[in-house]
């Protein structure tokens, strides 16, 4: 097989369809998870895990028993595996709609049915997953393109999240927003979130951020952005937090989105990818948490190493 590059080159433009309907049929499987599992705190039940192939939830209990879900973005396939059987959706040019109904019709074969929400979240002018005809785009070289991407995010943040004893996120992709995410909590409660996201109820939205946080992850793209980029803030963000400085010299602040940014084109083809992407996510929550005074004696340690247990 031929080897790709380890971050390979990912234009926003040239896949956009294609991620449009991506993100919503990883809404399609996320609410599954949603529907099924109980509530876990900040929504972390519901998010997709990167795997070696592609995206995935953990085990889901249903009533007949278990199943889980993976995204296959090496042989192109939405794979539902149960105790009773596995079934294989394929991911081609298909609508919405289509892929939705070959869901469903997966898990009742399995003998799992299930009934989802419809309404896709944190989307503006959403269309019902049942009646969407309008995405079908796939593409397969930038859907692999974009895993491989994710890829290398999910190991240099899990290294990130090895420097706090605190609480903190998984690394976990949201599926209503479309990105990886990590995040770090100073312990405190934060003031009340003002709701207000497309398509999302804003009890949700509130229970998401009960507490401070410093968050940052990876996003392909869309919106208020048209080009992959991480990103970093903080909530509540403290004063002053949108001057900070923060590394690399190439990341900014975006004071529409409220948060900093750095392009992937600049950890893509930086020398050492890895410290240049390291060197963002630590300026940045350096700066959340000194402006903000969290307990950062308390809260952090170095980053982990393989084999050696931490000193106590």
């Amino acid at each position: 097989m031929e080897r790709r590059e380890a971050w390979p080159s990912l234009p926003f433009a040239e896949w956009r369809d294609t991620a449009a309907t991506l993100q919503l049929w990883t809404q399609i499987v996320g609410k599954l998870r949603v529907r099924q599992t109980p509530w876990l705190n900040h929504s972390w039940h519901s998010a997709l895990y990167v795997t070696a192939r592609g995206l995935a939830t953990s085990p889901i209990p249903h009533a007949s028993g278990v199943f889980d879900c993976e995204f296959d973005f090496v042989s192109h396939a939405l794979v539902i595996r149960a105790d009773s059987g596995e079934r294989r959706i394929a991911l081609r040019p298909r609508s919405v709609a289509n892929f939705y109904r070959a869901v469903m019709d997966a898990l009742t074969r399995l003998g799992m049915p299930c009934a989802i929400d419809r309404i896709p979240n944190e989307l503006p002018d959403a269309i019902p997953f049942d009646r969407d005809e309008t995405h079908k785009s796939y593409d397969e070289d930038a859907a692999h393109r974009f895993w491989s991407v994710l890829l290398q995010c999910d190991r240099v943040f899990k290294h990130f999240r090895t420097g706090f004893l605190g609480k903190a996120s998984p690394v976990h992709f949201f599926w209503g927003s479309f990105d990886l995410a990590v995040t770090r909590f100073s312990g405190r409660r934060a003031p009340l979130h003002p709701g207000g996201v497309p398509n999302l109820p804003d009890a949700v939205a509130r229970e998401a951020y009960s507490h401070e946080v410093s968050s940052a992850g990876f996003w392909p793209g869309g919106g208020a952005i048209d080009f992959p980029a991480f990103y970093s803030y903080a909530y509540p963000a403290p004063s002053g937090f949108g001057d900070a400085k923060i590394r690399p010299d190439a990341a900014s602040f975006n004071a529409q989105l409220d948060e900093f940014l750095l392009p992937y084109d600049t950890v893509r083809t930086a020398a050492d990818p890895d410290a240049t992407l390291l060197a963002f996510l630590q300026s940045t929550y350096d700066a959340a948490a000194d402006l903000g005074k969290w307990d950062r004696a308390a809260l952090e340690c170095a980053l982990g190493e393989p084999r050696r247990p931490r000193a106590v």
